[in-house]
């Protein structure tokens, strides 16, 4: 299989440059079929181009489908609105991938492959936010509404047990918050249990409150599989997931839609190492993979997952987050040396 294939490449801010740059490096030397249009967004968005989220971004993804991104620094408390989560919007990128696998040997757990599927568009993510003033204070309440519809809950869901038929998966478990929140997280429960028989005798079905899985996955974690859930929950448990197997640096992300694609780093800029070249490559480098997948290019992303565990596990080779020494640049070195 030959042709390049177009794609949208945003290295985003604090890190993001270097570690985009580490990982378009190992790219070209696995053959990679990327053809990239680099685009700004974020804070590097805004210096050039006065915006978070530039036109010619939304232009660029528009055209390509297909985008690989770095991380973009959100305010906390203040600013412009989330650019991950108006992309999401934009573009209808309903379903949040984020797989957890281990791939350094020693840590806490060992041996743990799960799945989170995060619906990426709705939930408390909408962000119908307002303030209502009492006596002198413009902040006295606050109040935020979520919104889960019957059929996104449905096509999230569907799109869970269509991926553990896909990848030899065997049980899909449904996470909410239905005792509580019986309408808003009751409407995605009652969802998942529709939706689960038509997959009866292939693919299992169980649910779990959020707050006794999140307990569960530090306790028993092998006893899940595919996990789906609304917004806030996914982006939570999905942080503790990667928590197992060594943190954010190991967490690559996919947000997939009908008619686009953009495949990124889970983790922040982290500014306070941003130019030192220390950082992690790794969860831009596994989102990487999953977007060779993404264009059926199973066997390019099979060959970069074996490069990256021989050179995490049998070349001792490690950034400082991962117990090493070495540099962000050595680390995407020690990889391509492997891919010859």
């Amino acid at each position: 299989m030959s042709g390049k294939i177009p794609a949208t490449l945003i290295p985003g801010d604090g890190i993001g440059p270097e570690i985009t740059a580490a990982v378009t490096r190992v790219l070209d030397a696995l053959g990679a079929p990327f053809e990239w249009d680099l685009q700004q967004g974020g804070m590097a968005g805004i210096q050039s181009a006065g915006d978070p989220l530039p036109g010619a971004l939304i232009d660029s993804i528009r055209r390509t489908k297909l985008a690989l991104k770095g991380p973009l620094t959100t305010p906390v408390g203040g600013g412009f609105r989330s650019v991950n989560v108006r992309l999401r919007e934009e573009f209808g990128l309903y379903a949040n991938l984020r797989p957890v696998k281990t791939m350094v040997p020693g840590g806490r757990y060992e041996d743990i492959d799960l799945v989170l599927v995060r619906e990426n568009i709705e939930g408390l993510y909408v962000a119908f936010e307002h303030f209502i003033q009492v006596g002198d204070d413009p902040h006295a309440v606050a109040i935020s509404s979520g919104v889960n519809t019957h059929a996104e809950a449905r096509r999230i869901v569907r799109f869970a047990f269509e991926y553990a038929l896909a990848h030899g998966r065997k049980k899909v478990t449904v996470v909410h918050k239905a005792n509580v929140l019986k309408a808003l997280t009751g409407l995605f429960l009652q969802a998942g249990r529709e939706i689960a028989k038509e997959y009866e005798g292939r693919i299992a079905m169980d649910d779990r409150i959020v707050d006794a899985c999140a307990m569960q996955l530090v306790m028993n974690p092998w006893q899940f599989d595919v996990i789906v859930t609304t917004n806030l929950f996914g982006d939570i448990l999905s942080d503790q997931m990667s928590g197992l197997v060594g943190g954010l640096g190991m967490a690559p992300g996919a947000n997939i839609g009908e008619k686009a694609a953009i495949f990124e780093a889970v983790h922040g800029s982290a500014p306070d190492i941003a130019g030192k070249g220390i950082a992690n490559p790794l969860a831009l480098l596994l989102a990487a993979g999953l977007m060779l997948k993404h264009v059926e290019r199973d066997d390019l992303a099979s060959k970069l997952r074996t490069a990256i565990e021989q050179t995490l596990q049998v070349d001792n080779v490690r950034t400082a987050d991962l117990g090493g020494k070495v540099s962000t640049a050595d680390f995407a070195g020690a990889v391509i040396k492997r891919l010859a």
